[in-house]
């Protein structure tokens, strides 16, 4: 394994809510939200890079679809449950002579490894600060 990959799950009111896909993009993207590379028609997620100072840390708000698919205009999703996403990737060169930092970069989207692994309270912070601006945004008033 290029490195080790953690993640953190995040009590979330938005957790269930159904969005069409274009208004979470439009909401989102201006916070500084990616709907990450390792998507397909059923499911994405929303990526918002916390830190990567040799761990890469994400707020990572994943939805499904729920009417259409995510290639459809117009269609609409379910968001999952939100939590922060911890990859260490190793520095170095694996087999297929890809750099280590580069391969990090791709497998930065995989499913974790191992969730019961500690991520550092400053980030759980964060993430949760991050959620409540986000929940401030999709559900005003709350």
């Amino acid at each position: 394994m290029e490195g080790m990959v953690h993640l953190v799950p995040l009590e979330s009111k938005i957790e269930n809510k159904i969005y069409p896909l274009y208004v979470l993009e439009e909401m989102l993207k201006p916070q500084g939200f990616v709907i990450g590379s390792n998507w397909d028609y059923e499911k994405g997620y929303f990526d918002l890079k916390i830190d990567d100072e040799g761990v890469y840390y994400f707020l990572r708000i994943p939805f499904y679809a729920v009417a259409g698919s995510l290639d459809y205009p117009g269609v609409t999703v379910r968001v999952d449950q939100p939590f922060i996403l911890a990859h260490e990737y190793k520095k170095g060169y694996d087999d297929e002579g890809l750099g280590g930092a580069f391969r990090g970069a791709v497998d930065q989207f995989q499913t974790p490894e191992n969730p019961d692994a500690e991520v550092p309270e400053e980030y759980i912070h964060k993430g949760k600060n991050y959620l409540r601006d986000v929940e401030k945004l999709l559900l005003p008033g709350s």
